[in-house]
């Protein structure tokens, strides 16, 4: 099972300057049967302290007054029933947002019920992670302005010039070392949809995954991102990669466009670790991003790998995006083979950040789930990761709690 209370301790908690985002006295009602048993009840309950949860009788009863959120089950596959559904729900009054576990679900039905009212139509069985999604999202007060008015974060996506080439490991590395730092809110969106591991490598599994806030049914610029995603010690946020393997036509570019606008929103720094394929989708992460990180090998292969997604992102349009060149890895043997500048000379243009290669500490941190300094303070290694965590912390706002000071 999931761990919730992991995944959403933040909410109903006061987060220092963030704003809190749960309210007091809300109400939610929850119909029989329509998110299973006693058992998940109570720990659907249990992750919003603040909230008064009501037992409520029927598919889908008459709400009370005063009721925030009402809960309800529908049989998807009936049409009397849908039509049903729709006329409750243009009879529900404004302030009682109501959501759908709707059995046998389609895309028509969905989009029907959406139109004719609910606030989410989630698919039965009900997952915890979309329904807590769901409801935080619900229950959440509107920001203040000056939340509103906060600097939008800056998008860095890490692309692999191949396979193996550490990118996963080093963005971790990066996002950790940037949290501790304290002045900026950062997080890694794994987006390798098919072998990510970013998740693992904090020592997060349960950590909510992109798959569970696609499945809240909301739209992902309005996900919770700041109190939903699961925290490493080092103050770093984790979006995982889906737990199962899932196709990766799984995502759009409309669905990116709104999964960074939401990012963006919450974090003054957005990791995107990307897939090594080339997709439309990624493609559009690409495009939005302020800047990208180019993560490769020394090796002669690895050096034609980078100069042909140097070419590709020509290609795109994309030759004028800020780059940051890596060499990740490197050791003496291989320099003995390439020298760094032969390969820069191939590639045309220097490496910005070079990072040696220390196998034993940085898979002693992979697998404790910790940062570099955890295990050994003071390596190689861990200074250069520094220097790039220090050139990407340095192009993105301050955290909430700074700039809210002013």
């Amino acid at each position: 099972m999931v761990d919730m209370p992991k995944m959403f301790r933040g909410f109903g908690a006061s987060g220092g300057d963030r704003v809190e985002p749960a309210v007091r006295g809300r109400r939610v009602g929850v119909a029989d049967g329509a998110i299973g048993g006693a058992e998940r009840f109570a720990s659907i309950a249990a992750q919003f302290p603040h909230v008064a949860f009501e037992p409520l009788p029927g598919d889908w009863p008459q709400p009370p007054a005063g009721l925030d959120v009402l809960v309800v089950s529908l049989e998807g596959g009936s049409m009397e029933a849908v039509e049903a559904g729709m006329r409750r729900l243009s009879a529900t009054a404004p302030q009682t947002s109501v959501v759908v576990a709707l059995h046998d679900a389609d895309v028509t039905t969905t989009r029907r019920l959406v139109r004719a009212g609910a606030a989410d139509v989630l698919t039965y069985p009900l997952s915890e992670p979309a329904l807590a999604l769901s409801l935080e999202r619900l229950l959440a007060p509107r920001a203040p302005a000056a939340a509103q008015d906060r600097p939008k974060g800056e998008v860095v996506a890490f692309l692999k010039a191949g396979g193996g080439v550490g990118a996963t490991s080093l963005a971790v590395q990066v996002a950790a070392a940037v949290a501790a730092r304290g002045s900026v809110e950062v997080c890694l969106a794994d987006l390798d949809l098919q072998f990510g591991a970013a998740a693992l490598y904090f020592d997060l599994p349960e950590a909510i995954t992109l798959a569970d806030c696609m499945s809240s049914g909301a739209n992902l610029s309005e996900t919770p991102f700041a109190t939903a995603l699961a925290g490493h010690s080092s103050g770093a946020r984790v979006l995982a990669a889906p737990r199962e393997m899932v196709a990766l036509e799984m995502l759009t570019p409309e669905h990116v466009e709104a999964l960074l606008d939401g990012l963006r929103r919450d974090f003054g720094l957005v990791l995107v670790d990307l897939p090594a394929a080339w997709t439309a989708w990624t493609n559009q992460v690409l495009h939005q991003a302020d800047r990208i990180v180019l993560v490769t090998e020394m090796s002669v292969p690895h050096v034609q790998l980078v100069k042909r997604q140097l070419r590709v992102l020509t290609a795109q349009g994309l030759e004028g995006r800020p780059l940051t060149l890596v060499c990740n890895g490197l050791t003496s043997d291989q320099t003995g083979l390439v020298s760094v500048k032969a390969a820069e000379r191939a590639i045309g243009r220097e490496f910005d950040v070079i990072i040696p290669e220390d196998s034993k500490t940085m898979t002693a941190a992979i697998n404790e789930g910790v940062e570099l300094s955890a295990v050994r303070k003071g390596t190689k290694l861990e200074k250069a990761v520094g220097e790039l965590a220090g050139k990407l912390a340095a192009l993105a706002p301050p955290a909430a709690s700074n700039w809210l000071r002013g």
